[in-house]
């Protein structure tokens, strides 16, 4: 039997080439496009888009696990490593055609239904960020584990529904339907975060998976290119990043100046008055110092006075030191209008379901008995 001359058991370099040669039969066959993909590309459009206009998160994810758009994605990054760039641009029409059909569908759906806005489903969706990238990453390194790995192959269900390439490009069509370019603008930047990101941690998995690869990621024009494409992502999405940490910071802080608020109506000390009910509350930002806005129904006109006001700002300030802001209350009066009447006689009087049952009658307390005679009975 011959030996393979670097020290590597005897076979093995007969076998790796079998391997190879299976996997690129396989990824061929992933990146076709036939009728089965065309049909579960239309399927998955389908579902999505209806799903979307619903605003249910449930029937978005059954259109992610339906979706076969990730096949010839990995096809791609295997044909990246190969060098092969005809079979390269065989998985990329196959994907560019999905694409084309899933717009097209969303497109038409749209139109057709004509919805005057859209829900959450949609808007999640036109503001992708760093994090997007980052899960983008991570799944395509472990959809191509799984894909060179088979008894871990369960977990491309998951894999789907972490990264979905459907769902964005159905927002794009709808967005484009209602004339809605920005938000379509948000939706195509996290299509292409989802594209690149998948490729890009697949390229990264197989060439530390595959030792025949292992070399051939830093010398692939192409994978150097899908890199750094990659990479320019992050200064888009790292703007919606930040921008996603800004708003967090001010929710929390909002939060915690209502609760303050609110807070102060408990008081004694510091009140708006016994009788105040907090309405609502808002914070212009773009002031210096922020602006809290607080809208009070008061049953006194008179309450809040300008002394307790200020002094729930100087608490609020207090507790969110350093920084200070200004409190404006917008009161409210409540009248209570309404004429008397007599009480209804005792027999018509209706008791409410929180009272307490009527007492029972006490127990009457027993006799006492003479005790038997123990003598001798008579005759």
């Amino acid at each position: 039997m011959l030996n393979s001359g670097d020290g590597a058991p005897p076979g093995t370099s007969t076998r790796q080439p079998r391997r190879l040669e299976l996997l690129q039969r396989e990824f061929e066959a992933d990146a076709h496009f036939g009728l089965v993909f065309g049909v579960l590309t239309v399927g998955s459009a389908l579902i999505a888009t209806l799903g979307l206009l619903a605003n249910s998160s449930a029937v978005v994810i059954g259109a992610m696990v339906v979706a076969p758009w990730i096949l010839p994605l990995q096809a791609m990054a295997f044909q990246v490593l190969r060098g092969s760039l005809p079979s390269f641009l065989g998985g990329l029409r196959t994907l560019g055609l999905g694409v084309a059909i899933g717009i097209a569908v969303s497109l038409a759906v749209g139109w057709l239904v004509n919805l005057p806005s859209f829900g959450e489903e949609v808007l999640a969706r036109t503001n992708p960020n760093l994090l997007d990238l980052g899960v983008a990453l991570a799944a395509g390194g472990v959809a191509m584990f799984a894909k060179l790995r088979k008894e871990a192959i369960s977990a491309l269900a998951g894999l789907a529904i972490a990264v979905a390439l459907v769902p964005p490009v159905c927002v794009v069509g709808l967005c484009l339907s209602a004339g809605a370019w920005a938000k379509a603008y948000g939706a195509s930047l996290l299509f292409l975060t989802n594209l690149l990101g998948i490729l890009s941690g697949a390229l990264v998995a197989l060439a530390l998976l595959e030792r025949p690869f292992r070399s051939r990621l830093l010398h692939s024009k192409l994978g150097l290119t899908s890199l750094g494409l990659t990479a320019l992502l992050v200064v888009p999405l790292g703007g919606s990043f930040f921008n996603l940490l800004a708003r967090s910071r001010r929710q929390a802080e909002a939060r915690r100046i209502e609760e303050l608020v609110a807070q102060s109506l408990r008081k004694e000390t510091i009140t708006l008055g016994r009788d105040s009910d907090l309405e609502s509350l808002r914070i212009v930002w773009d002031q210096d110092p922020p602006l809290i806005v607080v809208r009070v129904n008061v049953s006194d006109p008179r309450l809040p006075s300008f002394k307790q006001v200020a002094d729930v700002q100087a608490f609020i300030n207090a507790k969110l030191a350093p920084r200070r802001f200004r409190l404006v209350v917008q009161r409210t009066a409540i009248e209570v209008v309404g004429p008397e009447s007599a009480p209804n006689p005792p027999e018509l009087q209706v008791m409410p379901f929180w009272s307490p049952p009527p007492a029972l009658p006490p127990i009457p307390k027993a006799r006492p008995v003479a005790p038997e005679n123990s003598g001798p009975s008579r005759p």
